[in-house]
């Protein structure tokens, strides 16, 4: 199958979990793909000669010959469409139901949760970083994902409908924020992350980070 010429930008770091969303996307899709870095800690971003500075001035962005686009669940909604199944691997659920679901779970990851998000930075996750214990807004933040997720997860399967989709590299990260900072977890959760944890197309991404911090 052919494709068009994609580039998608990332952090220097390779921090984010957003940019780990599309990665994991394109992976899953079995598209061929370049990467770049964007340093915003130096606040390349903000410089008007830089791709994104446009669009949100934020990554991930992502390039199709020549189209632009940022915000991870609108690029991992796109890619979906135009890299359609059958021909393409598909990263959201077949059911109607249950493709508006993970939609659903991918936006409440990105809107709501900011003290967890805040408290348990992705340095945490890709870093070995370990923070301290959660304030009050933290913990709260924390209650409010392990339970909402223990019942997205009440039926005991490995993934959360059936077969895997994209809200599931997006979910785990989330839980995984506790559970690698050495949080108390209920196993159901801590096993659920641990195996999405193991695919394939999360792990190239945490060696990306991983391999950035060693250099």
């Amino acid at each position: 199958m052919s494709q068009p010429a994609i580039t998608l930008w990332s952090d220097a770091s390779y921090f984010s979990p957003y940019v780990m969303s599309v990665y994991v996307a394109l992976a899953e899709k079995g598209l061929s793909f370049s990467l770049q870095t964007v340093d915003l800690a130096r606040g390349d971003h903000l410089q008007s000669t830089w791709r994104g500075y446009a669009l949100t001035r934020r990554v991930p962005l992502l390039e199709v010959d020549g189209f632009l686009l940022s915000e991870s669940s609108a690029i991992d909604e796109y890619l979906e469409e135009r890299f359609a199944p059958p021909e393409w691997e598909r990263i959201y659920p077949h059911d109607r139901e249950k493709r508006a679901r993970a939609r659903q779970i991918q936006a409440w990851l990105r809107s709501d949760l900011g003290p967890l998000r805040e408290e348990r930075s992705t340095e945490v996750v890709f870093g070995g970083v370990k923070k301290p214990p959660l304030s009050e807004a933290g913990a709260a933040s924390a209650q409010k994902l392990t339970e909402t997720a223990g019942a997205l997860l009440a039926h005991g399967q490995p993934n959360l409908f059936g077969e895997w989709c994209i809200a599931d590299a997006d979910l785990a990260l989330m839980i995984n924020r506790l559970v690698l900072n050495g949080d108390a977890v209920a196993p159901l959760l801590a096993d659920y992350a641990a195996f999405q944890w193991q695919r394939a197309s999360v792990q190239r991404y945490a060696a990306l980070s991983a391999k950035r911090a060693a250099e």
